[in-house]
């Protein structure tokens, strides 16, 4: 099985990676964090300019009916960056659930999400990683010809910034799943805006008799986790690039931090961390090879993405604390890229189920 990256996604490496390059780079990043602005909005732009945002999405919906080995080749550079705008969330996730959808109103959307024209929220969270949908209690009730959602949402990326929202809520008569899209500015909707420890804009988000348009209700469950499936993979991508910039500034870090004469990393207790970061690394990149290549063909399982998501949670933790251990204090710093660098690492393994949890499925799945 060849492994490597295509012509078409060698190309879409390159554009992503000047265009990062450019206008990118950690204090810019710093300031747009430090900014009341969610996220930069010229940066969209040119995400949609370059064809991301439509890339996901089938011909017969507006997009460019791309892989998720597409959307695997460029995550890394994301990772790299430590970009804040919500790719996942509102491309994957609120907007696969749309395309599961197919309905007038979610062709509609996914056209303003694919044009740039919009961003869009996916409110799944309610507790501490909601790792599996079994959790989800927020209630959907049928009012006439409509529908009223009750209920909280928690870590609701874009949140309180989105144009919309799509709501994983369960049905009050038959108890099932479905999805339901929200207008940013329609009436119940309480959001309390905050930053993620990785920068990122979310917003706890309160719904109460909220009106609300039914996108899914048959299949809503297989849907859920085919699209949380393929989050995890992209996002495991994220994480692998915050991976492989730690492992760079750390390398290059030990090679020109002296004491005693000499680099640190000519010391057997460093060199050996570095090993072992390596190690780490390598692992996480044929994790993410495998299930990507399994995934591409529609052959993954529960269980591979459980494995993906439990190595990457627990392998990036590892090369985050290890790389902070060779920095030493100044490695805790805010000015210093390290330590934003594992709470990107940190966040991704909180979400959906942290790498104990996932560790402990694969278990169950066997």
């Amino acid at each position: 099985m060849d492994f490597s990256y295509s012509q078409e996604q060698d190309m879409l490496r390159t554009s992503v990676a000047k265009l990062l390059e450019r206008s990118y780079d950690f204090d810019t990043r710093q300031a747009l964090v430090a900014s009341d602005a969610p996220w930069s909005s010229e940066v969209w732009t040119q995400f949609a300019e370059l064809g991301l945002t439509m890339l996901p999405f089938g011909e017969e919906q507006g997009g460019l009916g791309g892989s998720i080995a597409d959307c695997v080749a460029f995550a890394p550079l994301f990772g790299e960056h430590l970009v804040v705008e919500p790719y996942a969330a509102s491309t994957l996730l609120a907007g696969g659930a749309l395309a599961a959808s197919g309905t007038s109103v979610a062709l509609e959307w996914i056209e303003k999400l694919a044009s740039g024209e919009a961003t869009l929220a996916f409110a799944y969270e309610e507790g501490s990683g909601t790792a599996t949908p079994e959790q989800i209690t927020m209630t959907a009730e049928s009012v006439g010809d409509g529908v009223t959602l009750n209920g909280e949402k928690r870590l609701v990326i874009a949140g309180d910034a989105a144009d919309a929202m799509v709501v994983v809520a369960r049905r009050s008569d038959t108890g099932k799943l479905g999805f339901y899209l929200v207008e940013a500015g329609t009436n119940g909707i309480t959001t309390r805006p905050y930053k993620t420890i990785d920068g990122r804009a979310a917003a706890t988000v309160v719904f109460n008799q909220v009106s609300a348009t039914a996108v899914l209700l048959e299949d809503a469950d297989d849907a859920l986790e085919a699209m949380l499936a393929k989050a995890i993979i992209v996002q495991s991508a994220e994480c692998l690039g915050a991976m492989k910039a730690l492992l760079t500034i750390t390398g290059e870090y030990a090679m020109t931090r002296k004491q005693f004469g000499q680099p640190i990393g000519m010391f057997q207790v460093v060199a050996h961390r570095l090993a072992d970061m390596k190690i780490a690394y390598t692992k996480a990149l044929s994790t993410l090879t495998y299930t990507t290549a399994l995934a591409n063909s529609g052959s993954e399982t529960a269980r591979d993405i459980a494995v993906l998501k439990g190595q990457m949670g627990k392998l990036g933790r590892e090369i985050g604390e290890a790389a902070i251990q060779t920095h030493g204090g100044v490695g805790m710093t805010d000015e210093l890229s390290v330590s934003h660098f594992h709470k990107r690492i940190l966040a991704f393994d909180a979400s959906l189920g942290d790498h104990a949890y996932h560790l402990r499925r694969v278990g169950q799945l066997a």
